[in-house]
């Protein structure tokens, strides 16, 4: 007898279709799904289903394989997109921080790649602290903000948000860089134009062999990104990272994530932030 929870479900969702999901995944964007995430994965991709009338998994995988178009929306929905302004904030006061020493000792544009933008909370964030930073809306940087959700990149792009999500900034960081709507958009709030100038917004895979991103980078924020993938993915996306970080730059990750397999490419700076292993350490 399956257990009660399976006898419910709307679409049959066998262990078979779960560890062919599992296996897709891995392969098409790096994402190692655990066994506990077999009830996470049913409710996301049952919405898929639905939309395309088909009566189980093992129907839905089929059309998988023969509609290219449907990956897209499939890595989409398993994607997860947690995300806030200022998430990690002692991670922007470091990033201020360094700007600021650009300022004064260089005299050419900082470049800062996000590579999971989601929604644009963390994009924007970089942005403010670079206008802060620089105490102008116009600074000297350039911000890459990828992800490898279309869905949230186009959120991203618009640079429209409820009010909710900004309710924890501060009355003269809204008052700075953030447009209240009125009439149809009130209750949303939109991030001032000069903002949204200095961010591109890309749709990248951090497992494809090329990435749209030049270097040389003077910050890096990977964070709450290797999560889902194993060991040897992380090295090997951290390796491709050294070459395009700066030997001064700084690469930024999530609280719960460590580097440490990879000692011999980074070094820890402490507070998740590292260091190019093979920089000037003086």
């Amino acid at each position: 007898m399956p257990p009660v929870a399976a006898r419910e479900r709307e679409f049959e969702f066998t262990d078979a279709d779960f560890e062919r999901i599992r296996k897709l995944i891995y392969q098409h964007a790096g994402i190692a799904l655990s066994p506990a995430k077999q009830d996470m994965v049913y409710s996301r991709l049952a919405r898929r289903l639905r939309a395309c009338g088909d009566k189980t998994f093992a129907q839905y995988l089929q059309r998988l394989e023969r509609d290219r178009a449907e990956w897209e929306t499939f890595v989409n929905s398993l994607t997860t997109n947690l995300t806030s302004f200022f998430r990690e904030a002692h991670h922007f006061d470091i990033l201020a921080d360094h700007l600021r020493k650009l300022k004064d000792n260089e005299r050419r544009p900082a470049r800062i790649w996000c590579c999971a933008a989601s929604t644009g909370e963390e994009p924007y964030s970089l942005a403010i602290t670079a206008c802060e930073a620089f105490d102008s809306l116009n600074p000297p940087v350039q911000i890459i903000a990828s992800d490898i959700d279309t869905n949230v990149l186009a959120q991203g792009e618009r640079g429209v948000f409820r009010q909710e999500r900004v309710e924890r900034l501060s009355p003269q960081r809204l008052q700075r860089f953030f447009l209240r709507g009125a009439g149809s958009q009130d209750g949303q709030v939109r991030v001032r134009p000069e903002l949204q100038r200095l961010i591109t917004f890309r749709r990248i895979n951090l497992l494809d062999p090329n990435w749209a991103v030049q270097g040389p980078l003077d910050a890096l924020f990977c964070r709450n990104v290797m999560i889902y993938f194993d060991k040897p993915t992380q090295y090997g996306i951290l390796k491709r990272f050294v070459p395009l970080l700066r030997p001064e730059g700084l690469l930024f990750a999530g609280h719960s994530e460590s580097f440490m397999h990879a000692a011999d490419l980074f070094r820890s700076l402490g507070r998740t932030v590292y260091k190019r292993k093979d920089a000037d350490h003086g």
